[in-house]
């Protein structure tokens, strides 16, 4: 089978394309950048399709003749910026671009679509039960510009598939962690903010995380066995801040902050964080909505995809591990 991959020097998309060659796949993977690519995909056989989604058009010719679509692809910016507003890129990109993305992969005979969306689309139950596929969100619900864009993008996405019958299949990851992180993510850099302890002090929160590689693995496993128009939280386990610097100390050996920041003294500090940012010109990862966000406590439920994917996931710790160990041989510590 011949399939496009989109994103794929993202964390996600480098796992899933080096997982459908070793699956037999031929693989057309898209990247903005070739010199990015051939570092990360060179050594897997995959063709590299320079391309950008603001700019759909001119690589859809590419989507021809390919049997499905993986479309790992967005724009993700929740750092503060004191540059300008994210949210016309974040509408363009993941809203407007992925629905153009998906008209013209069925105009030119793409058979299937499997989507990669985000936990971040889930709404929390007020009895503090597991979240399902069905508790959604509404763009004035989503806590942050990135949550609220792909919320829309899934509105518009389910509009397209149900009008024109054509099967799309929807991932909702949660946190991934894993190796082949190159941007990094967030969750590479708060592994690397571990190792060079620039993490002081831990506050309650908690969150759901998973492997990039397993959820590489369940969009695989969509495929044959995803339903079109159905929706599935992919999600490992769910963590405090504390669990997870614990387990970063286990495999790292680096001890985990012992203090506890409150609550409120959280906030402030993210309110400092982009304070500063606007004054300096600068920018920050540390924001009120990233604060709101892991104090949430979302709790998911990956039910559904154990049950109709038929995956597991693996340990932490090993996640964790093999993070480490990437960031370390391609000199990220």
């Amino acid at each position: 089978m011949l399939a496009f991959v989109t994103g794929a020097t993202g964390l996600l998309g480098n796992n899933l394309v080096r997982l459908l060659v070793r699956e037999g796949y031929q693989v057309k993977a898209l990247a903005r950048s070739r010199d990015k690519a051939e570092k990360l995909l060179g050594d897997t056989g995959a063709s590299i399709v320079i391309g950008d989604m603001n700019n759909v058009e001119a690589f859809a010719p590419e989507l021809a003749g390919c049997d499905v679509l993986f479309h790992t692809a967005a724009y993700f910016r929740e750092a503060f910026s004191a540059r300008g507003d994210h949210w016309p890129a974040l509408e363009r990109i993941n809203v407007a671009g992925t629905l153009r993305l998906f008209e013209l992969a069925r105009r030119h005979g793409v058979g299937k679509i499997i989507h990669t969306s985000s936990s971040a689309t889930i709404a929390k139950r007020a009895d503090g039960r597991p979240s399902d596929e069905n508790d959604l969100l509404t763009p004035e619900q989503a806590l942050t510009p990135y949550a609220r864009s792909k919320v829309l993008g899934d509105r518009a996405i389910a509009d397209f598939a149900k009008e024109h019958r054509f099967p799309v299949v929807t991932v909702l990851p949660a946190w991934m962690f894993g190796p082949g992180d190159a941007a990094p993510t967030s969750s590479g850099k708060f592994v690397l903010d571990f190792m060079n302890r620039r993490i002081p002090a831990t506050f309650d929160s908690g969150f759901d995380i998973v492997d990039a590689r397993d959820v590489a693995r369940a969009m695989l496993a969509a495929v044959a066995k995803g339903r079109g128009g159905e929706r599935y939280i992919v999600s490992a386990a769910h963590v405090s801040m504390a669990d997870l610097c614990r387990a970063l100390e286990r495999v790292t050996g680096i001890p985990a902050p012992k203090r506890t920041i409150p609550t409120a003294v959280m906030y402030a500090v993210a309110w400092l964080s982009q304070h500063m940012a606007s004054l300096t010109g600068n920018e920050t990862n540390l924001t009120v909505d990233s604060v709101r966000v892991l104090t949430q406590k979302l709790r998911t439920d990956s039910g559904k995809a154990n049950k109709e994917l038929d995956i597991a996931f693996r340990p932490i710790d090993e996640t964790l591990r093999d993070t480490v160990e990437w960031l370390r041989a391609n000199g990220r510590v």
